[in-house]
């Protein structure tokens, strides 16, 4: 099987040696997104929903450039530079996603790119390669 790059314009564009994300057959491989705004690559505020908000809406850009959504996530693994908003990732999260949940993972890390609070990236199962 070959691999397909997935791109978007509507999502961040790379900032290092990684494509957005990377599909192998009905699997996509998600590159963590952060709360960058697309058309000027810049973090969306200081806010920490804010940013969560702007991370899902990148999220979502790419999942839809590799033909699918949110909701065909499997795996989502969220970084925080700060545990105690654990409580707000879940209310967003549950705005964007509808059960079935996909399995998930979150940690804490003491820095992200641009300084950015949270970044997300995951797993997604699509219905085919085209």
């Amino acid at each position: 099987m070959s691999k397909v790059i997935i791109s978007t314009d509507k999502a961040p564009a790379a900032i290092g040696t990684y494509s957005q994300a990377v599909k192998i057959g009905t699997t996509v491989y998600l590159s963590g997104q952060i709360p960058l705004v697309p058309e000027t690559m810049q973090m969306v505020s200081e806010n920490f929903a804010e940013q969560t908000q702007q991370v899902f809406e990148n999220l979502t850009a790419v999942c839809q450039a590799a033909g699918g959504s949110l909701n065909d996530m499997v795996k989502v693994n969220i970084f925080l530079t700060d545990l105690s908003n654990f409580a707000t990732v879940n209310e967003i999260m549950s705005k964007h996603f509808s059960a079935p949940y996909p399995a998930r993972a979150a940690v804490q890390v003491s820095a992200l790119p641009r300084g950015a609070q949270v970044e997300i990236d995951g797993v997604m199962e699509v219905p085919s390669t085209n």
